[in-house]
C-alpha cells in the first residue's frame, strides 16, 4: 500500500532528523561513553531512523486508517463547499499573519510565541467557517455581478425585471406533475432549481414500503426526468445543503432568500410561511383556479349528473376542469346529460363550487 509506505518513510526521515539533532546531545549529557565516534550526529541520525522505523510498524495502520477517514470525508464534501471553505481559510491565515507581525516583535516571550499561534488557529478556523457557511451568498453575489457585466446594465434598469429569477421546485409540486405541462407552455421563465435535499426526500418517498407513497415518489422522479430531458428549459441541481436546518420546507425558504429565487409549490402551508417571511412564491393551485373558465349566474350549461349529493335530491356534476357543480333536484337525472341553469357561484379555499338547477324545472315553472 502506497500510503503505508509513505507513513514509514515519514517516520524514517523524522527519526533521522531527531537523531541527528538530539541523540549526540543526550549522549554527552549522560556521559554514556568516552568514545568520540558515539557522539557523531550521523550515528545519531541512523539510530533515530531505526528506532522510529520500528515504532512505525505499530502505529502505521492507525495513521493510515485516520488518513483514509479524512480522505473519505473530504471526497464527500461538495466541491463548492470545499472551494469556498479553503478560500476562507486562506484569507483567515493571511489576516493572522498580518496581525502577528507586530506581536512577534514584543519582548515578552509568552506574547511573542504563544499569542501568534493562538491567533493563527483562531482566525484560520473562523475563516474556514465563514467561507463554508456563507458560500451560497458568495455564489449569488458573484453570479449577479457576472450577469450585470455581461448584460451591460443601463441607467434605471431593474435586475429582477430584466433577468428572470430562478424557480425552486418543492416536493409537492414535483409529485403533482402539472409543473411539467406549465414549463412546456413557456409560462415559467428562468432557470428551474431542483435542490439536492428535495431529491433526497423524493427518493425516500419512492423507496417507501407504502404502495401509494412509492407510486407518488416514482411519478415525481418521472416528472423530473421529463423536465430535464424533454423540455426546452434550463434545469440545475443545487448541491448545497443547510445542515443546521432540519425541515425541507425551511431549507427551501432559506435557499430562496440566498439566491433570490421564487418557490414553486402547491402546498398551502408553505405558501403562507413564504408570504410571512417575504419570499416570493408561485402556487400551482392558484394558477389553476385563475385559468378556470368564468361561469356566471344565469348562464346555461350542458352537464352529466354522475352521482347524488349530500343534501336530499341533489345531484353532482363536473366541468372539464374538475369544478364541481351541485345540481338542485338533480338526483332523478343521475347518469343523464341535461341542460342546467347556473344559480350561484361560491369561491372557497378548496376551489370553486357552482350551484345550478335543471332547466326543465325552470321551464315548468
Amino acid at each position: 500500500m502506497v500510503l503505508k509506505k509513505i507513513v514509514h518513510l515519514f517516520f524514517i526521515i523524522s527519526g533521522a532528523t531527531i537523531g541527528y539533532l538530539y541523540i549526540p546531545y543526550i549522549i554527552r549529557l549522560l556521559d554514556f561513553t568516552d568514545l568520540a565516534w558515539a557522539e557523531s550526529p550521523y550515528l545519531g541520525a541512523a539510530l533515530g531512523a531505526i528506532i522510529l522505523f520500528i515504532i512505525s510498524y505499530w502505529v502505521a495502520n492507525y495513521i493510515v486508517d485516520f488518513l483514509r477517514w479524512i480522505e473519505e470525508g473530504l471526497v464527500k464534501i461538495p466541491i463548492g463547499d470545499l472551494l469556498f471553505g479553503s478560500l476562507g481559510l486562506i484569507i483567515g491565515l493571511v489576516t493572522a499573519f498580518l496581525i502577528n507581525l507586530p506581536i512577534q516583535d514584543t519582548p515578552i516571550e509568552f506574547v511573542s510565541k504563544v499569542i501568534p499561534l493562538f491567533v493563527t488557529i483562531l482566525l484560520g478556523y473562523f475563516g474556514f467557517q465563514v467561507g463554508f457557511r456563507r458560500r451560497d451568498e458568495l455564489i449569488n453575489l458573484l453570479s449577479i455581478n457576472r450577469k450585470d457585466k455581461k448584460r451591460g446594465p443601463t441607467e434605471g434598469d431593474n435586475v429582477d425585471a430584466v433577468l428572470p429569477r430562478p424557480k425552486i421546485l418543492d416536493t409537492s409540486v414535483i409529485i403533482d406533475g402539472r409543473i411539467a405541462d406549465i414549463c412546456q407552455t413557456s409560462f415559467i421563465e428562468g432557470t428551474i432549481i431542483i435542490p439536492q435535499f428535495v431529491l433526497g426526500e423524493l427518493q425516500h418517498i419512492a423507496d417507501s414500503s407504502d404502495v401509494l407513497k412509492r407510486n407518488r415518489g416514482r411519478r415525481g422522479l418521472d416528472v423530473l426526468n421529463r423536465i430535464q430531458k424533454e423540455l426546452p428549459i434550463r434545469v440545475e441541481i443545487y448541491e448545497g445543503d443547510f445542515e443546521e436546518i432540519q425541515e425541507v420546507d425551511s431549507k427551501l425558504i432559506k435557499l430562496a432568500k440566498v439566491i433570490g429565487g421564487i418557490v414553486v409549490t402547491n402546498d398551502f402551508n408553505l405558501n403562507k410561511v413564504c408570504d410571512l417571511q417575504g419570499v416570493h412564491v408561485l402556487n400551482i393551485n392558484d394558477l389553476a383556479n385563475a385559468v378556470k373558465p368564468v361561469v356566471l349566474p344565469g348562464e346555461e350549461l350542458m352537464v352529466q349528473v354522475i352521482k347524488d349529493g349530500k343534501e336530499q335530491n341533489q345531484g353532482i356534476a363536473y366541468l372539464d376542469d374538475g369544478t364541481m357543480i351541485v345540481v338542485e333536484e338533480g338526483r332523478n337525472y343521475i347518469g343523464k346529460t341535461i341542460e342546467v341553469l347556473i344559480t350561484s357561484v361560491l369561491q372557497t379555499s378548496a376551489g370553486r363550487m357552482i350551484f345550478a338547477k335543471p332547466k326543465l324545472l325552470e321551464k315548468a315553472l
